[in-house]
């Protein structure tokens, strides 16, 4: 028995080993099958299932190009800044608590803060791209209230080192970094360079383990060099800050142009604003009046109507006309601005003193036809294709449709619409021996690595006159400065030609003009012996005085006296206007 019981044992055992070794080796088996089946049959999409959970796309962008002015000084640039962000499923504070504590620093309310801490998800921004003392003080307030699931990625921010300087000009970006008007909007693409789709890797809460988005520096967005000179902008920008206080206008514009390149080497506007708060401007200030307001030039349009006279052949300096005080043309009285009947004068003295009835009378000798195609031909009614956003073509009418009174006015600077862009363009073709040229604010385009990528050059549109014809008028205007309406824009030391202007204001709806209100301007170039420079003033309803001589005039004079020290150009008269010491220290050389 106890043999046969030791029997049953060892059967026993050998069909428990046999069946334990066919468990483990089916086991075995099928682990094996399943771990050939994960790795090279289900394996992809087990690794991008755990990649999913693990890794969050987002968009991110490299560091926008510089912007420079003409002489290599930072205009623009992007800086390294902190952006916070919070878990608020792992939030370990009341929502209303970090709200509160945060709202002063981060200028938002303490209500929409809570609303982004109590949302259902694991990752939010509260804040974008904080400046360094907002970060350092958030940073603090989070370790001295040990509050968790709230921190910082590295992003960039613009930053605009001088300020209101060019605001018009730059421009500025939004919180994604997209260009919004200005130079960062009209040329978005090269300054932002590449956007990339980055895998950032995550905890097990979806919360980013950020890491650096500077890349290298080739794929970084291209760099620009402006034609604006930094200091002829703050000159500009000083007087006309000046002007304003002292005029009471609602609004003015000074652009100063290099007739023989087009070149703008200062652009300003009143009202202003700050691109790196831009967001508590609204659209007044940050409207580019240079390009995108179109008004009636007034008397700085005559410039245009003598020069075509004058290559018509239908009028010369010593041709007499007789004044009245008035004229009559389909049934509408045009007056002197003045009031006054100068009875017999010359084409020279229509010029220079800016008699309407004079131009009247040439605008009627060259008929609908050639007044408008003229226009055309200095650049009115259209574009000038700059490269700043929101330019606006003006207005000028179709011939076929003007009356002998559309065309009497129109020759006195009424019945047409330009920008001062427009104007100083075409003001700048006489001081460029009649040749026409296309403005430009973008001198170069590097890449990242510091090499040229482009360079402006200049670009001829037509000759508009011929320059003979140039050379005349350049005299004629250079007495309406020495001798007559413009004296108060003379440049001591200096000879200047330019032209007066006053005008209504239309209404901003385009249905007529507004009472009591004006526009005082003018416009102006020299030396007249080698032009380096033109300038327009435009004063937008100035408070008492409006007349162009009077108050827009003394305004050119105060930035041509600085500008001609600065750019080093000699006056005439040797012993006089040069600079002193104290000038060239500071800046003047």
């Amino acid at each position: 028995k106890v043999e046969e019981t030791v029997k049953g044992l060892n059967v026993i055992r050998k069909n428990i080993a046999s069946f334990l070794l066919f468990f483990f080796g089916a086991g075995f088996i099928t682990l094996s099958t399943r771990i050939v089946w994960l790795q090279f049959v289900d394996g992809k999409k087990m690794t991008d299932r755990v990649r999913s959970q693990l890794i969050d796309n987002r968009a991110l962008s490299t560091p926008r190009g510089t912007i420079y002015d003409r002489k290599g000084r930072e205009l623009a640039v992007s800086i390294r800044t902190k952006s916070l962000y919070a878990n608020p499923k792992e939030l370990n504070k009341a929502p209303e608590v970090v709200a509160n504590l945060l709202a002063n620093i981060l200028q938002l309310s303490a209500t929409d803060i809570k609303e982004r801490l109590t949302v259902d998800g694991s990752f939010i921004w509260l804040k974008r791209r904080l400046d360094p003392e907002d970060y350092k003080a958030v940073e603090a307030i989070l370790k001295e209230n040990d509050i968790h699931s709230l921190s910082f990625s590295e992003e960039t921010k613009r930053y605009y080192p001088n300020d209101t300087l060019a605001a018009h000009v730059l421009g500025f970006v939004g919180t994604d970094d997209n260009g919004l008007e200005g130079i960062e909007m009209s040329e978005d693409k090269l300054l932002r360079g590449q956007e990339f789709k980055q895998a950032l890797e995550t905890d097990i809460y979806g919360i980013p383990i950020f890491k650096s988005i500077f890349f290298k520096s080739q794929y970084q967005g291209k760099s620009l060099t402006l034609t604006i000179d930094s200091n002829i902008q703050f000159i500009v920008e000083q007087s006309l800050d000046n002007a304003v206080a002292k005029t009471g206008a609602k609004g003015a514009t000074v652009i100063i142009m290099n007739p023989k390149t087009g070149e703008i080497l200062a652009l300003s506007n009143r009202p202003t604003y700050n691109p790196n708060q831009f967001f508590k401007s609204g659209d007044l200030e940050r409207k580019n009046r240079a390009v995108a307001n179109i008004y009636e030039p007034g008397s700085t349009f005559k410039a245009v109507i003598a020069a075509a006279a004058l290559q018509e052949n239908i009028a010369h300096p010593d041709d007499v006309f007789v004044d009245k005080g008035y004229i009559e043309v389909s049934g509408r009285r045009i007056r002197n601005w003045s009031g006054d009947a100068y009875g017999k004068v010359t084409f020279t003295e229509v010029i220079k003193n800016s008699i309407n009835t004079g131009f009247a009378e040439v605008g009627l000798w060259l008929g609908a036809t050639r007044l408008t195609n003229y226009a055309r031909v200095f650049g009115f009614g259209k574009a000038t294709g700059i490269e700043l956003s929101g330019e606006l073509d003006g207005i000028l009418f179709n011939p076929v449709d003007m009356q002998d009174a559309d065309v009497a006015t129109m020759s006195i600077g009424q019945s047409i619409a330009v920008t001062p862009l427009q104007l100083i363009t075409a003001i700048s073709a006489i001081a460029n021996d009649g040749v026409l040229l296309k403005p430009h604010i973008i001198k170069e385009i590097r890449n990242a690595d510091g090499t040229v990528m482009a360079s402006t050059e200049i670009q001829p549109i037509r000759q508009a006159i011929t320059p003979q014809v140039a050379q005349q008028l350049k005299g004629l205007l250079e007495k309406v400065v020495s001798e007559g309406g413009g004296k108060k824009g003379r440049v001591k030391g200096y000879r200047f030609a330019g032209k007066t202007g006053t005008a209504e204001r239309l209404r901003d709806d385009g249905t007529g003009y507004e009472a009591g209100r004006y526009i005082a301007s003018f416009v102006g170039f020299g030396p007249v012996e080698e032009v380096q420079v033109a300038a327009i003033v435009v004063l937008d309803s100035p408070v008492g005085s409006y007349y162009g001589g009077e108050i827009a005039a003394p305004v050119f004079n105060e930035i041509m006296t600085k500008v001609m020290r600065y750019l080093n150009i000699l006056p005439n008269d040797l012993n006089f206007g040069l600079p002193n010491s104290t000038e060239q220290k500071a800046g003047y050389n």
